[in-house]
C-alpha cells in the first residue's frame, strides 16, 4: 500500500505519444446517447464516436450506517486513498470493516504497523463464501498471530466521532472499538449511471450485460472489465461478474479484436491471488455452489490445494505452498478438459505434474 505510483504505470505517457492515443484526464461522461453516437461530458461538450468501449470498473461501496462521514473513516480505491491511510494509521488504532480480499489484505499490511488492528465480518469466518469455512479459519490464524482481532458474525452499527473525527466503532453486538482510522472494504457498485436512459442493458446489480464478443445489446457499443456481467467458458455460459484484473486484462484485449472486427470469443480462466503476510493463496476457476470442497496436504499445516466440487466436476482449485498445481489446473481448464471428482480424490496427483 505504500509503494510509489508513478513505479507501477502499466504504461508511461511516451508510450500513448508513440501510438497516437489521446488521453483526457479530469473529464467524466455523463450520459451516452447511442441514436446519434455521442457521448456527453461533464464540461458540457460532447463527442462522437465510431465504437465506444466502457470500461468505467466499479466503485468501493461507502459505508451506510451514522457516522460513516467522519475524517478517518476511508475506502480504499485510488492512490490517495492508500496515502492516507499509510499516512494515519502507524501507531494508530485501525478498524477494518469487511472479511473478504481487501480487509483482510488491508489488516495484513497494517499488523506491523498500527497500535492495534479490529477486523469486523459478518461471517463466521474470513473469505467463507468464495474459499470455505477451513481456508477461512487457517487465514484468520495466521492474522491472529500477527495481534490482528476478529470480530465475526458481526456488523457496525454507528461510528462515533470526536470534534469530526472518528473516535470509536459500535457494533451490533454492542461491542464498542476504539478507533483512530476505519478502512472499509464491503464491496463494490458497478460505474453504470450514466448509462441510464441510453437503452444499454444492466443487470439487476447494474453491471453491463455482455456477450462473448464483449458486445452491449446496443450495436457498436462495447464493455469489458469489473463493469460487466458476462458469459462463463468454463460454466457454460453462465453470466457472471469477476473482479479481479486478469479477467478484465483478458476482457479488454478481446474488445479491442472485436472492435477490430476479428471476431474472437473471451475463454479466459479466472486466475487470482492474494497475500497475505508474505504468503500467497492462489485460486482459479469459478466457485459459487460448490456443494464440497476435497482437500490434499494439511490446511492446518498452510500446506495444500482445495478442488471445490460441483455436479461430480471440479469447478475452481485453491492453494497455498502447494504449485504449480493452480496454475496446472488453471492450464487444464483452458484446454477445455473436465476435471472430475474422483481425479481430485485420486491419491496419484501426477496429473498436477507436483
Amino acid at each position: 500500500m505504500d509503494v510509489d505510483s508513478s513505479s507501477i504505470l502499466l504504461r508511461s505517457s511516451d508510450f500513448l505519444l508513440q501510438y497516437g492515443i489521446e488521453v483526457w484526464t479530469q473529464k467524466e461522461v455523463v450520459s451516452v446517447n447511442p441514436a446519434d453516437k455521442t457521448v456527453k461530458i461533464s464540461d458540457g461538450s460532447s463527442q462522437r464516436y465510431d465504437q465506444l468501449l466502457i470500461a468505467t470498473g466499479c466503485r468501493a461501496r461507502p459505508l451506510s450506517c451514522p457516522g460513516s462521514d467522519l475524517k478517518g473513516v476511508n475506502v480504499l480505491q485510488c492512490y490517495e486513498d492508500a496515502k492516507e491511510i499509510i499516512s494515519s494509521s502507524p501507531g494508530h488504532k485501525a478498524v477494518v470493516i469487511g472479511a473478504s480480499f481487501i480487509g483482510m489484505e488491508v489488516a495484513s499490511f497494517l499488523s506491523d504497523k498500527a497500535a492495534s488492528v479490529a477486523l469486523v465480518g459478518t461471517s463466521s469466518y474470513p473469505y467463507e463464501r468464495t474459499l470455505g469455512p477451513e481456508i477461512g479459519n487457517m487465514s484468520m490464524q495466521m492474522l491472529e498471530e500477527q495481534k490482528v482481532k476478529f470480530y465475526m458474525k458481526d456488523e457496525v452499527t454507528e461510528i462515533r466521532g470526536e470534534n469530526g473525527k472518528v473516535k470509536e466503532v459500535v457494533l451490533k453486538s454492542g461491542t464498542v472499538l476504539e478507533a483512530d482510522v476505519v478502512i472499509a472494504g464491503i464491496g463494490v457498485i458497478p460505474n453504470s449511471d450514466f448509462l441510464a436512459g441510453s437503452n444499454v442493458e444492466v443487470d439487476s446489480k447494474k453491471a453491463v450485460i455482455v456477450d462473448k464478443y464483449m458486445r452491449t445489446n446496443i450495436p457498436d457499443v462495447f464493455a469489458a472489465g469489473d463493469v460487466t456481467s458476462f458469459p462463463l467458458a468454463i460454466r457454460g455460459d453462465q453470466r457472471v461478474n469477476i473482479g479481479h484484473w486478469q479477467m478484465s486484462q483478458a476482457h479488454g484485449r478481446i474488445a479491442a479484436l472485436n472492435m477490430l472486427k476479428k471476431p474472437t470469443k473471451i475463454e479466459s480462466i479466472p486466475f487470482f491471488w492474494t497475500v497475505l503476510l508474505g504468503k500467497s493463496i492462489r485460486y482459479t476457476g469459478y466457485a459459487e455452489g460448490y456443494t464440497e470442497i476435497i482437500f490434499k496436504g494439511k490446511v492446518e499445516e498452510r500446506k495444500f490445494v482445495a478442488f471445490y466440487i460441483k455436479d461430480e466436476v471440479v469447478v475452481a482449485a485453491a492453494s497455498l505452498m502447494f504449485d504449480p498445481a493452480v496454475s496446472r489446473v488453471a492450464e487444464l481448464m483452458a484446454n477445455g478438459q473436465t476435471l472430475t471428482k474422483a481425479q481430485a480424490q485420486a491419491e496419484d496427483l501426477s496429473w498436477l505434474q507436483m
